[in-house]
């Protein structure tokens, strides 16, 4: 599993022109699931998100999280973060899971988010067209692949 993490001053996202899904501070969260992904990887990525130090303390050190400033979670599927670039100029989505074998894994990792995280959690819908509206705080952004664990 792939996570990009954004952190936003406000998030939304729109479905069809309605808004589905919308915070104020706090993390965008972009996740992208390729063919070996297991509930571990699900589980992993959630733990290592919500102890992300990626917000100013009072010495404008980063070294808040996201549940230390009481900000929220908007959690977007997005297939193309396995996209691959290597040949051609149209990106092959190979790498990506299929939506029968990524909406469990997706679903998993929404589970043990509202599990573990006790703030305003929100979410897209997975496979939708969706519109994604946000102000990137910083700008900061952390890329997170559960396959590159640094231990």
């Amino acid at each position: 599993m792939r996570l990009v993490i954004q952190r936003v001053s406000e998030a939304r996202v729109d479905i069809n022109e309605k808004t589905v899904g919308k915070i104020g501070q706090g993390l965008l969260v972009l996740v992208g699931i390729t063919h070996s992904d297991t509930d571990e990887d699900a589980q992993w990525l959630v733990k290592k998100l919500l102890k992300l130090r990626i917000f100013n303390d009072d010495d404008g050190k980063m070294n808040l999280s996201v549940s230390d400033v009481k900000g929220g979670i908007l959690v977007v599927s997005q297939f193309t973060l396995f996209a691959k670039t290597k040949k051609g100029n149209r990106p092959s989505y190979t790498r990506s899971s299929p939506p029968e074998t990524a909406t469990p894994i997706y679903e998993r990792f929404l589970e043990v988010m509202r599990f573990r995280f006790s703030g305003p959690l929100k979410s897209g819908e997975f496979g939708r067209d969706m519109q994604v509206s946000l102000v990137n705080d910083g700008p900061v952004t952390i890329i997170i692949d559960s396959k590159e664990r640094d231990f």
